[in-house]
């Protein structure tokens, strides 16, 4: 059965990352509502007041992704994590924009927990899922509004399965490959934490966004929280 892993290299280079998983099936992604729009424009007031008079590179669920993305050889201020993104838009005044209802759920939370988070159609992906970093001669990989595929550089940390990469640049940036769109029946859902983020803000995140994908999309939901411990969930 395929999986969803993180890999021992991640591990070496950041020990104390813990990831929230969220496995969906048999859901409905095409039941848009006014209350996942009303719960959205409700965290993104919460945070552009919260940021009024904060710097965003400063946030202690930011900074530590900044200087990840360092780590790796990605420089934040030209390409941001997903959540420093989300957060910058929306503090500017920038409301998102209605995707479907796991993209605009997964936002909410991303919103409410400051964590970063993402999703991919498992249908659209292929074998193992690893969060892992890139070896040379990566496969190219048209990510999401971008005009054509391009490899990841070695050593920058990936999401991929075994047709290549899914996400770029850890949570930067996914492939429009396995996006999410109203025609998803399956899914998985990450959120990431690096400390002082740990287990028990993930699992509280990671049951907050499953019971919101039950109450709006149905389907069968399983989670689990993965760290060095614990390095992988069954996609089944």
């Amino acid at each position: 059965m395929p999986r969803l892993l993180v890999t021992p290299e991640i591990f070496a280079l950041f020990p104390d990352v813990v990831l929230g998983v969220i496995v969906a099936r048999e859901i409905d992604n095409t039941r848009e509502s006014e209350d996942i729009l009303a719960s959205l424009r409700e965290e993104e007031a919460r945070v552009q007041e919260m940021f009024a008079s904060q710097p965003i590179p400063d946030h202690p669920h930011i900074a530590p992704w900044r200087e990840a993305y360092r780590k790796f050889g990605a420089k934040p201020k030209d390409h941001p994590s997903s959540i420093e993104n989300l957060v910058r838009r929306v503090a500017k005044g920038h409301a998102l924009p209605r995707i479907n209802p796991l993209v605009d759920l997964y936002n909410t939370i991303s919103l409410r927990f400051l964590l970063p988070a993402g999703g991919e159609d498992l249908d659209r992906t292929q074998g193992d899922i690893q969060l892992t970093v890139a070896g040379e001669g990566e496969a190219p990989v048209k990510l999401l509004g971008e005009p054509e595929a391009r490899p990841p550089y070695p050593g920058e940390v990936i999401y991929k399965d075994e047709l290549g990469a899914i996400c770029r640049r850890w949570n930067w940036k996914e492939a429009d490959r396995t996006k999410l769109t109203p025609q998803t029946r399956r899914a998985v859902l990450v959120l990431e934490g690096l400390p002082p983020v740990g287990v028990n803000e993930i699992k509280e995140a990671t049951e907050a966004l499953a019971e919101m994908i039950h109450m709006h999309c149905g389907g069968l939901i399983l989670h689990a929280v993965l760290g060095h411990d614990h390095p992988e969930i069954v996609l089944s």
